[in-house]
């Protein structure tokens, strides 16, 4: 008789692979969501400059604030007044975007905190189901860990980075890390940016969920302090422990008591004319990151004010949690 891990394993496999050849059954254009609302095309503002200073951020600021209200009148003529309530938000006097695009879902960069004098910077990239409809979430746990690193008195900054179009929960797409290698090479080229802009910072990629993924394929092209993964599905093909990440950063990895992430199956599963699954769990036996005490939350918890693993991270990209503890050894 197979033991009992053995069936649950086939059992895992088994229903995943029935999943998603259902999903992949399905034709795309239904899998996609709605079309929104046009968005008009931004303005071309190119990189950011090797000392660029409060005067480029300024003027990136004002420019991605005229977009967001052409945006926003935009939607208003087409009849989406939610998106245009949202938009209107975003336009705020105190918001400061890097860049802003409204076409396609969305995609922004947000800083939160000071970038010119920060000397401590975390990119923040999301996971799936974050486009400009649930930005406001994002955006929130963004706002959590700046504060909690201490803001402008600490001389920190939080960037949150809405690169790529992420993945919807429920569909095929999230099954494999397609999405992650279209995103990696443009997140390789903003952090390289925002580098050559603030180059006396220490610069952290946070990365939650299917943004895990995405970090995980971006790390061999970064020079970063640290790299943090949560709440991650897996670290994408041929990625097996740390040493496959050919990254010079600490790695850092948690999951949650109750978040829900700990029962997807680790796997690579061919079907049909793909391979679904994302690989490696990164606070696996034998991975190789430091595990950092991410408390009994949920999925959506982990920069919740006051949370344990607001406060773990906070403390990793500050530099001041151990990085000298044992990783997780293998069994």
């Amino acid at each position: 008789m197979a033991t009992r891990p053995n069936v649950v394993r086939r059992l895992r496999r088994g229903l995943l692979a029935a999943a998603v050849a259902a999903c992949v059954a399905v034709p795309l254009a239904g899998a996609a969501k709605a079309s929104a609302v046009p968005a008009p095309v931004p303005a071309v503002l190119g990189p950011l400059t090797a000392g660029g200073g409060e005067a480029e951020l300024t003027h990136r600021y004002a420019a991605n604030r005229a977009d967001i209200v052409a945006a926003e009148a935009m939607a208003a003529q087409y009849g989406d007044t939610q998106r245009a309530a949202e938009l209107s938000e975003l336009a705020g006097p105190d918001r400061q975007f890097l860049s802003f695009d409204g076409r396609d879902g969305g995609r922004t960069v947000e800083v939160f905190g000071n970038l010119a004098t920060a000397r401590t910077v975390a990119v923040l990239v999301p996971g799936s189901d974050t486009s400009l409809s649930t930005y406001d979430r994002f955006a929130a746990g963004a706002q959590a860990l700046e504060a909690q690193l201490g803001g402008n008195a600490a001389h920190a900054a939080v960037v949150a980075w809405l690169g790529y179009a992420t993945p919807d929960t429920v569909s095929p797409v999230v099954l494999t890390d397609g999405r992650a290698d279209e995103a990696a090479p443009v997140l390789d080229d903003f952090v390289h940016q925002l580098q050559a802009f603030r180059p006396a910072a220490r610069t952290s990629l946070v990365c939650h969920s299917y943004g895990s993924t995405v970090c995980a394929r971006a790390a061999s092209g970064l020079h970063v302090a640290d790299l943090v993964l949560y709440g991650s599905p897996g670290v994408g093909s041929d990625i097996a422990d740390v040493s496959d990440l050919h990254t010079t950063a600490t790695v850092w990895a948690g999951r949650a008591g109750h978040d829900w992430i700990a029962n997807v199956p680790h796997v690579r599963v061919p079907v049909l004319f793909t391979t679904l699954g994302l690989g490696t769990d990164p606070v696996s036996p034998g991975f190789g990151a430091h595990l950092f005490a991410a408390g009994n939350g949920s999925h959506s918890d982990y920069l919740k004010p006051g949370s344990t693993p607001l406060r773990s991270i906070a403390s990793i990209v500050s530099g001041a949690a151990d990085s000298t503890a044992p990783t997780h050894a293998a069994s």
